[in-house]
């Protein structure tokens, strides 16, 4: 995005460069409109196209899951969330371990999460400590064993903490991040969990609830709006399982929202800075895109985007400010349609309000441009 150097972020290009790598096969994403976006190497502008295309700028102050996600749901965020690049302060640090009654904590740091626990793992084990750290996100992260710490108690720890970072400290999210293995192969499972700030209730989500319609979550779509409108929750810890997941809800009888969030694009392969993880896990995800076709029905519109960037090819380990790909794609909506530079992913939330009738604070509907009558 025009604004990317105030983010450090110049010359971040997520599709760009990991489609300079080699040649990725995304027949599918091809024909919705992919190539038809931007060049991009090896994946030429389609003529006959069944889905249409454009992208998303950020219009919010952040370039995070909370912040992104809240955005394609009508919250647009002037300020930011508090990142921590030193660390969390004396008193937030003393308040968590006294309230948790932990026997300190290690880290306190920014860092990857898989490589604090090679480091810190082994103490952790020994010390009960929990690991503590963050990025450049606004994240309170606490990694834990799951045989030092159990599941149940790193959760309520993480509860805990939720509560204590609030006013100047008020994180977009803290994060239960357990791992197991011994020294030399510690691994985190897939028993991560999210504890969001809550939205403003003026948003997507509660608007369609309170309507009586549909609002299915999966993967960690309902950690990140805390819940809040969502009227069923499918678990999906990992690509595969989000789009099963999907698959599923499609079958099902609902009337709505169905809203998936295929994380291991950005917690295996963008943040591990695996360009080539990347690449297959999109080859792999277009694949499967047949079947979430063949599992819509003719009234059903499917929207594929992104939260924010994240460039594998690009220094250090955190997400970048670009502009999100926008697919859309439906059995009777109107193919080849050149949605241009949206201003906000805001107009997300917008199009899918003014399919049912209602109307968000933010965004401009792109409903009439897509629709066949």
């Amino acid at each position: 995005m025009p604004d990317a150097p105030e983010w450090g972020d110049a010359g971040a290009d997520t599709f760009g460069h990991i489609l300079e790598l080699r040649p990725v096969r995304l027949p599918n994403l091809q024909r919705y409109g992919l190539g038809n976006i931007r060049p991009l190497q090896a994946l030429p502008p389609l003529d006959q196209l069944s889905g249409s295309y454009g992208r998303c700028a950020l219009r919010s102050n952040g370039k995070d899951t909370t912040t992104g996600h809240w955005e394609m749901a009508g919250i647009v965020l002037d300020r930011a969330f508090p990142t921590y690049p030193d660390g969390f302060p004396s008193a937030v640090i003393d308040r968590f371990i006294k309230e948790t009654s932990v026997p300190g904590i290690l880290g306190n740091i920014p860092a990857s999460g898989t490589e604090i626990i090679k480091v810190l793992g082994e103490e952790h084990v020994k010390t009960g400590k929990p690991i503590v750290y963050t990025s450049a996100d606004s994240v309170f992260q606490i990694a834990a064993h799951e045989e030092v710490i159990p599941l149940e108690r790193l959760y309520e720890i993480c509860e805990i903490a939720r509560g204590i970072l609030d006013g100047e400290h008020k994180v977009g999210r803290v994060i239960a991040r357990p791992f197991l293995g011994q020294t030399g192969s510690f691994y985190r499972t897939e028993n991560r969990h999210d504890y969001a700030v809550p939205p403003p209730r003026e948003n997507l989500l509660p608007a369609l609830a309170d309507e009586d319609l549909d609002v299915v979550c999966i993967g960690k779509i309902a950690s990140i709006y805390d819940s809040m409108g969502v009227t069923k929750e499918l678990t999906a810890k990992n690509n595969e399982q989000s789009i099963d997941q999907t698959i599923k809800a499609l079958k099902d009888s609902t009337r709505g929202l169905i809203f998936s969030n295929l994380v291991d694009f950005d917690m295996l392969y963008g943040h591990r800075r695996d360009t080539e993880g990347y690449a297959k896990a999109l080859e792999h995800f277009d694949t499967r895109l047949p079947e979430i076709e063949s599992a819509m029905h003719d009234d059903d519109v499917m929207m594929i985007t992104a939260d924010h960037g994240n460039d594998p090819t690009f220094r250090g380990s955190d997400h970048t400010r670009e502009y999100a790909p926008l697919l859309v794609y439906g059995k009777n909506a109107r193919p080849g349609v050149n949605l241009g530079t949206r201003d906000s992913l805001a107009d997300i939330g917008q199009t899918i309000a003014h399919n049912f009738g209602l109307r968000l604070n933010a965004g401009a509907s792109f409903l009439d441009e897509i629709s066949r009558g």
